[in-house]
Order: C-alpha cells, then sequence, then structure tokens
C-alpha cells in the first residue's frame, strides 16, 4: 500500500506545481489508490488507460531512443526471473512445499502398502490359510509370512522369533498350532522364495512410511506448529496440501476451511438444493469423533474457526511456536465439555491474554538461544582464521629458523676452522730430517694467509646481510 521511492520521485520531477488539476492515467487501480492516498493526484484506472498502456509496452523500443527491441526483451525476461526467483526464495526451515509432497506421498504410499498386503495374503494363504485370521493386520502378516516360510519347518525353537514379531505369547502359539493343522496346500521352494522376496518389499515400505511420518511430524512442528497442536500433523498436512500452500490457507476464512474437501458434497447440495455438508478433512480430528450426533457440526463449526487463527499464527509469526495451538486445543476441550455438562468455557479474550504472555516468554527464550549460537558460530569462525593465519605465518618463520641455522653453522665451522689454523701454525716450526718434507709443507703457507685475510670481509658481509633482513 506504500508508493515505491523511486516511484514518487518521478512524480515529483515529473508533475507540474499545480497537482489539483493533474489527473494520472494509471493502468493498476491499487497504484491509482496508492497514488491518490500519498501524493493526493486523482489516478483514472479504465479502458482507454489500458488500451494507451498496451500501445506504450508494444512500441516501447520506438518510443525510447537508444533502446532496441532485444534489449527490452532481454529486460523483461530478466524482470520475469528475478520476479519469480523473488516469489519462490523462502525460509528454508518454513518450506511448506516438503509438507504437500511428504503428505500425499504419505496417502499414496497407504494405498500400495494395502494393495501389496493383500497380494501377499492371497499368495501366501494358498499355503497357511489360517494365518490370515490369527494376524490381521498387513504389516506384521508380511513379516509372520517371510519368518515362518514353509509351516512345515515351524517347531517350538521358532517360538520365540514369532513372540517378537507378533509381540504377543497366544497368537504365537497359536500361529504354531495351526500350522501343525493346517488345511494348505504344499508350496515349493521357488514360489516360497518369491513370496519372502516380494515381503520383504512391503516391509520395507512399512518402514519407509514410518520414517516419512516422523519427517513429516518435524516439518510439521517447523512449520506450523499451533496448527498441529491444534488438531494434529497428518490432518493439517492435509489441509495445507489440499489449500494449495499455508498463506492461502490463512486467507481461507473458517466456513470455507470448515468445508475443505467437501467441495463435490457441497456442490451437489448447492444443485439439488440440499443439506449442505458440515465438515470436510477436519472430520478426520478426533473432536468431532468425540462429540454427540447433534453437536457435531456446531464442534466442526467451532474447530474450523480455531484452524483458521491457528493456520494465521503461524503463517505470520516471526518466531513460530506451538504455544497458541494448545490454548486452543484447550479452548476446544472446554467447549466439548460445555456441550456435554454445560460448564461454561473461558472467553477467548482471557484465553490469547495467557497465550500471548507465554508465547512472548518462548520467543525471548529462542532468540536467546539464537544469539547463543551465533556467538558460538562467531567464536568457531574466528578461531578458523586464527588458525589458518597461524598455519601461513609458520612456513615464514620456518624459512628465517632455517637462514639462522644455516648462518649459525657457517659461524661454527669457521670458528673450528681458525683453531686449526695456529694449531697447524704450531705445528710447522718443528725440524724435519728430510728437506723435501720441509719444502712440502712450506707452499702451503701462503694460501693459508691469504684465507685469514680474506675472513674478515666475509664476515663483513654477512653482517650486512642480516642488517638488511
Amino acid at each position: 500500500g506504500v508508493l515505491h521511492e523511486d516511484l514518487r520521485l518521478l512524480l515529483d520531477t515529473a508533475l507540474p506545481p499545480k497537482r489539483k488539476k493533474v489527473v494520472l492515467g494509471v493502468g493498476d487501480a491499487k497504484m491509482g489508490a496508492a497514488v491518490l492516498e500519498e501524493l493526493g493526484v486523482q489516478c483514472q484506472t479504465g479502458g482507454v488507460v489500458a488500451e494507451l498502456m498496451r500501445g506504450i509496452r508494444l512500441h516501447f523500443p520506438a518510443l525510447v531512443r537508444g533502446l532496441t527491441a532485444q534489449s527490452a526483451a532481454k529486460a523483461q525476461l530478466g524482470l520475469g526471473h528475478s520476479y519469480s526467483r523473488a516469489k519462490v526464495k523462502f525460509n528454508v526451515h518454513r518450506v511448506d512445499n516438503m509438507i504437500i509432497q511428504s503428505i500425499s506421498l504419505l496417502d499414496q504410499l497407504d494405498k500400495d502398502i494395502n494393495t501389496f498386503s493383500m497380494r501377499v495374503r492371497e499368495w501366501y494363504g494358498y499355503h497357511f490359510p489360517e494365518l490370515i485370521k490369527i494376524v490381521p493386520e498387513n504389516s506384521v502378516y508380511c513379516r509372520v509370512a517371510k519368518f515362518i516360510g514353509n509351516r512345515r519347518e515351524l517347531s517350538e525353537e521358532s517360538l520365540e522369533g514369532l513372540e517378537e514379531i507378533v509381540m504377543d505369547s497366544a497368537k504365537a502359539q497359536a500361529i504354531l498350532e495351526a500350522s501343525r493343522s493346517s488345511m494348505g496346500m504344499d508350496i515349493s521352494p521357488l514360489d516360497l522364495i518369491n513370496i519372502e522376496s516380494f515381503s520383504r518389499r512391503v516391509i520395507s515400505l512399512a518402514d519407509y512410511r514410518k520414517g516419512l511420518q516422523e519427517y513429516l511430524r518435524s516439518k510439521m512442528s517447523q512449520v506450523a506448529p499451533s496448527l498441529s497442536a491444534l488438531i494434529g500433523e497428518v490432518v493439517g498436512a492435509r489441509l495445507i496440501s489440499h489449500a494449495g500452500s499455508l498463506t492461502n490457507l490463512a486467507k481461507y476464512p473458517a466456513s470455507t476451511v470448515q468445508i475443505l474437501g467437501a467441495e463435490k458434497a457441497l456442490f451437489r447440495a448447492l444443485k439439488t438444493r440440499g443439506n449442505t455438508p458440515k465438515y470436510g478433512l477436519i472430520f478426520h480430528s478426533t473432536f468431532i469423533g468425540r462429540a454427540a450426533a447433534k453437536n457435531k457440526g456446531r464442534i466442526s463449526r467451532y474447530l474450523a474457526n480455531k484452524c483458521t487463527i491457528a493456520s494465521r499464527i503461524d503463517c505470520f509469526s516471526e518466531v513460530p511456536t506451538s504455544v497458541f495451538g494448545d490454548k486452543l486445543r484447550e479452548q476446544v476441550e472446554e467447549r466439548l465439555a460445555f456441550y456435554e455438562t454445560g460448564e461454561p468455557p473461558r472467553k477467548n479474550v482471557e484465553v490469547m491474554k495467557e497465550a500471548v504472555v507465554e508465547a512472548n516468554e518462548v520467543v525471548a527464550e529462542v532468540k536467546r538461544r539464537q544469539e547463543k549460537k551465533e556467538k558460538k558460530r562467531k567464536k568457531r569462525e574466528k578461531r578458523r582464521l586464527e588458525a589458518l593465519a597461524a598455519a601461513a605465518e609458520e612456513p615464514a618463520e620456518n624459512s628465517v629458523m632455517e637462514t639462522e641455522e644455516n648462518n649459525v653453522g657457517a659461524k661454527k665451522k669457521k670458528k673450528k676452522k681458525k683453531q686449526q689454523q695456529p694449531e697447524e701454525s704450531e705445528a710447522e716450526p718443528e725440524p724435519e730430517e728430510n728437506g723435501v718434507e720441509e719444502e712440502e709443507e712450506e707452499e702451503p703457507l701462503p694460501k693459508k694467509k691469504r684465507k685469514v685475510v680474506v675472513e674478515p670481509e666475509e664476515e663483513e658481509e654477512r653482517k650486512k646481510k642480516k642488517k638488511k633482513k
């Protein structure tokens, strides 16, 4: 509803000083209302303005100097991409698309598991028909069929394994007794292998369904905690899926939420002028099942009202909490008790005041935890950067240390040479018997003297190098 700053600046510069006589032609009625509210300029929207805007859009490259049709098409494409990206880009933890997909997959898995389990029952029923009455559950039946295999091989030793699967010792004993006196036909090992492999696949599907239900529960607690606390994760997810998104569900009135999922019955009733349906998807909630037959319509209307409040709180709150959902659930419980016993429920204002106080405390606690996590993350990042800096400094220090060690080693070698020179000079004046030996020892003397003369110059050069470093 607030006019954009760029548009306001453009209108301020483009419009003449006497604005009261000016009438703007605007293609959008909402934009015209915003311009009128912000600037006090009368705006006109209608067929003529729409045709003018269409003509301007069509011939825009010809009207603007330096703009080609190709660049205008690129600009339109970029604008469309940025608009779509901004529409899709939501908070990762509050994405309701995953809820829609998971609840659809959950319903499909239920149908498939039922179909496959019936196939296992028919297939294994030729061999062991009495097992169907003893174990009616689909997934448990598949586990038992896979465990037993050929019923003739079942004995007392397998009783413990059967008890673990069936979770009942009486049922396990009944299965063992039925296998001994079964009227089923014999089965070949190849058929048993096929039945066991198919049962294994059905069991894996059932296990995956449990994991998917846990995933749905965790996603609902993140995206719509109040709605899931009020009506349950599965029914809340079905409402979101049927509405298309949590935002669409929050925009619906309570009367629409009440019959959401019963559209066919509603239109049939309107066509035939019969009674309209009282409930749609919310019929699967426990509240309507617990209410008496005459109060089902009242409870469904009241529950739809509370579902609408909960979905709006979840959709538009910054930090979603389940406090409001718990309070709304208490209100529905009180209303049920009022219909049964006549005990008056609390007023909505009182309950909401309590919920606001509790929600503020929870939000403050959540923010405190987030701040702590942020501080820890910053500390970890700081330590990581320090470690990287230290690792970068280590090679430089090692190179400096190596140069110093080389210099020290060179100095030690020189000292050793100096110490060896006087020892040799002391040993030289001793007379030798052979004159040839004296000549041979006298010849290297000038070389040693030259070395003594050169050494101070090398030391000075090394000192200069050290100073430069």
